[in-house]
């Protein structure tokens, strides 16, 4: 009997030996770029999707951002952002091929701006400014504006996105942030550090108000069904550092898994760059999983080795990055480093997901996406 990609992800979701090894890529803004580009190859011009790119190479879903709206945000799609004493207001831009969003939040205690870019030749968006900007940040302004603040979880889209990948696997919601990534997301990641030292009571207020209403669209996600859902909080110890994370983030961790598991689904948190810190620390809180673990040089910690280190229960997504995609130039390089990636990650097949850490390279060249689906048809099984 034939069990479904569908089945296998949810094997490993319950830590149980899938009959092959997961492989379910993240090949979004590979995808974008090579469609906004005109550069897919000829057998791919049925795709209109990363769905249909997956389900062309005969690849597994458990996915946080097949349902994105790429230009626009680089996570989410299922929460709506509800204000009740505020107003926002967004414009839009051309800046030659390139598109510049600037969205207002307007309080009773002031106005507060951000602005991303859409860079169309790196289909990729960056942020230009914060709501918190360095010289004068508009604290109570900020303060109101997460006062007036919470998130609606749109069940139907959510449902009919996980009805179109059906038994091909999972979608992800990917829509939570931490109390720590809120300030990062507000004011970058380096001030992100003067607020919370300069401002230690504020921050502490703020995070508050945030996790709350984090663990409201957490309850709302569960009570629609949601099987998995995911904090993009880009988890790495140069920006999360574990005092950092047990100070400010750990409760939510620790409370959405909690939430999650009563419910019968599981938490993820993505995560790149540095692990090796943060791994036992994130085992203990409850979570289920990370999401593209990078390995050196782009991380501090072999996957193998990150999976000793991480317990007996966290699941680890990863093996493929940029460093390979970019770099193999033939089958063969490509055969031979998935047969001793899977060699190495053997005992932890359980627990273990092949993806990308964390994103497909605009720059990987189309036969290399097919000789890692060759090569994981070969070792995976």
């Amino acid at each position: 009997m034939t069990i479904s990609r569908r089945a296998c992800v949810e094997a490993v979701l319950r830590r149980e030996t899938p009959p092959r090894v997961v492989y379910a890529p993240n090949c979004w803004q590979w995808f974008e770029h090579h469609r906004n580009h005109g550069l897919l190859p000829p057998e791919l011009a049925h795709c209109t999707s990363q769905l249909d790119l997956i389900r062309h190479l005969g690849l597994d879903v458990f996915s946080r951002n097949i349902y994105c709206d790429q230009p626009r945000a680089w996570f989410g799609g299922f929460a709506e952002e509800i204000l009740d004493g505020a107003e926002r207001s967004i414009t839009t831009r051309a800046e030659g091929r390139d598109h510049v969003y600037t969205r207002s939040y307007h309080t009773a205690r002031g106005t507060l701006t951000e602005r991303q870019r859409y860079i169309f030749a790196e289909s990729t968006l960056v942020q230009e400014a914060f709501l918190l900007n360095s010289e004068t940040p508009e604290l109570d302004a900020f303060s109101a504006l997460l006062a007036a603040r919470r998130w609606r979880f749109d069940a139907a889209r959510y449902h009919d996105w996980q009805r179109r990948v059906g038994d091909d696997g999972l979608v992800v919601a990917g829509e939570l942030f931490s109390p720590l990534k809120l300030l990062h997301f507000a004011a970058g990641a380096d001030h992100a550090v003067y607020l919370l030292e300069d401002h230690p009571e504020r921050c502490r207020e703020w995070m508050d108000r945030h996790e709350a209403a984090q663990l409201d669209l957490v309850r709302q996600m569960l009570a629609a069904g949601v099987r998995a859902m995911m904090a993009m909080d880009n988890l790495d110890a140069s920006f999360h550092p574990p005092r950092y994370v047990e100070r400010y983030s750990a409760r939510f961790y620790a409370e959405a898994s909690r939430l999650c598991h009563e419910a019968g689904a599981v938490f993820f948190i993505h995560a790149c760059g540095r692990q090796r810190a943060l791994l036992p620390l994130i085992a203990s809180l409850g979570v289920d999983g990370l999401e593209g673990v990078a390995y050196p040089t782009l991380g501090d910690i072999e996957l193998d080795e990150a999976m000793r280190l991480a317990g007996d229960r966290l699941i680890l997504t990863g093996g493929i990055s940029a460093l390979e995609t970019e770099r193999f130039r033939s089958r063969d390089e490509v055969r031979r480093y998935v047969e001793e990636l899977l060699r190495r990650l053997a005992p932890y097949r359980h627990r273990f997901i092949l993806s990308a850490s964390c994103n497909t390279s605009i720059r990987t060249p189309w036969p290399v996406l097919t000789w890692f689906r060759d090569a994981w048809r070969e070792f995976g099984t």
